[in-house]
């Protein structure tokens, strides 16, 4: 990422190893570069959270870092990449900068992870001074905030909602957060009157018997307490973001139309996943293979408290990352998985694009990328397996799932087998395959 400031040139400079970080200023007229900040990690930089922003009126640049195990704002001289101050602090996480009003030093940034009670991941919007003063929350109420600036920085448009809630759109004053106006209201009355319902929130302490995970339970709008349902998890535990709908959103993918069909679907955060801060993400580094185990232990803890969900009856399902912790899963809980799709999965971090595997697994490649391959201890297999790809795939090649292909054969292992021509890493773009994964899981999870 990079972009022209004043005749300089800045940019992102991300050393392999992802454990050195840089801004760097190209002074064109001097035909040289210079390293204004340099961040250093002893595992890993997350570059899917690394920002900066050019000030235009002084020298000075608006710096991301983790450095202190939470996401914060630093303000550096453009000139010589001193660190002025930290902007922002504290146990929370910056997610966005919205705005600087440099007329009056003042900067707008959302965040989440500081206000205490609520979920975690809720954004809201604060203002503070770029010297790292008087820190002002702008959007109190605890719902899921998207906030837009007005250019004089007078007014904030705030749509706000959670996964229960339907989204509200506000007119407020950028100087005290105070509503001024309602823009809109959602109403979905004709939605629920054919029977939809939202997804039940909830959260588990991890094994840890401290640390909250949050997720969300998808349910058939026929939902019977007094019945059993099977259960499907839908995973994803990419370190890179986390997965779960925190917006009134939450039905704009596959899971409420498999709820539908029967069954109780599952999503879910675990450790490892990203902006809950480093302690939390750090789980993942060298560890990837163990990102559905916090699911195993959520479904266990939720069926405890919920006899409609079958333990007996649980099966997962995911795509890309989630394809591979579909396996995964499969073959490190093999007794607790019954049936699993995974599609377009990484299998092995070998064969697939360094820029994402080598900031979570390290580098160079050590026993840890052997340990948590697919193709390693497929002899464990018991459940039932669809694997499938796209033939055209441009993200993960099919030759990922191709070669676990050959070792389930060497393995003897019954699994079916779905390679989709003209098809790319998507596959819930084809109505076939939806299709398919819903059969699959009618077969061998239905009673």
């Amino acid at each position: 990422m990079g972009k022209w400031h004043n005749d300089a040139f800045y940019y992102h400079d991300r050393r392999r190893g992802n454990r050195e970080y840089h801004l760097r200023k190209v002074i064109a007229k001097e035909a040289r570069v210079i390293s204004l900040i340099k961040e250093t990690d002893a595992e890993f930089i997350d570059p899917w959270v690394q920002t900066y922003q050019n000030l235009s009126q002084t020298e000075q640049v608006i710096w991301s870092s983790q450095r202190t195990g939470y996401q914060h704002l630093y303000l550096y001289n453009a000139n010589n990449g001193q660190l002025v101050n930290a902007i922002t602090q504290g146990e929370f996480t910056v997610r966005s900068i919205k705005g600087v009003d440099e007329a009056k030093g003042q900067l707008y940034f959302e965040a989440s992870g500081k206000e205490p009670g609520i979920d975690p991941y809720l954004r809201h919007l604060y203002r503070v001074n770029l010297d790292g003063l008087n820190l002002t929350l702008l959007t109190p109420e605890p719902y899921e905030h998207h906030t837009y600036l007005s250019p004089n920085f007078r007014y904030i448009v705030d749509n706000y909602s959670d996964s229960q809630t339907p989204t509200q759109s506000w007119l407020r004053s950028a100087k005290s957060g105070k509503k001024l106006a309602l823009l809109d209201q959602a109403n979905v009355s004709a939605l629920t009157a054919i029977g939809w319902q939202a997804p039940e929130p909830f959260s588990v302490l991890a094994d840890d018997g401290k640390t909250p995970l949050y997720g969300l339970m998808y349910k058939p709008s026929h939902f019977d307490a007094k019945k059993s349902y099977p259960i499907i998890d839908d995973t994803y535990t990419g370190p890179h973001n986390f997965f779960i709908p925190k917006s009134f959103n939450t039905f704009s993918n596959q899971r409420p139309a498999l709820a539908e069909l029967g069954f109780i679907v599952i999503k879910m955060d675990g450790r490892g996943t990203n902006k809950r801060g480093k302690a939390f993400h750090r789980h993942s580094y060298k560890n990837l293979a163990a990102g559905t185990d916090d699911h195993v232990w959520a479904i266990k803890q939720l069926a405890k408290q919920r006899p409609y969900l079958d333990i007996n009856r649980v099966g997962i399902f995911g795509f890309s990352a989630g394809g591979y912790d579909t396996m995964q899963a499969m073959l490190r809980h093999n007794d607790f998985f019954k049936a699993g799709v995974s599609a377009s999965g990484n299998h092995d971090f070998r064969v697939d694009k360094t820029g994402w595997n080598e900031i979570w697994m390290g580098w160079p490649v050590t026993e840890h990328w052997q340990q948590q391959s697919n193709y390693t201890n497929v002899e464990r297999l018991q459940g039932k397996l669809l694997l499938a790809h796209g033939e055209l795939d441009s993200n993960v090649h099919p030759s990922a799932t191709l070669r676990l292909v050959d070792k389930l054969i060497e393995a003897n292992k019954d699994f079916d087998l779905l390679i989709m021509p003209k098809m790319g890493h998507v596959l819930d773009d084809s109505p076939y395959f939806v299709e398919k994964r819903w059969q699959f899981f009618i077969k061998h999870l239905m009673p």
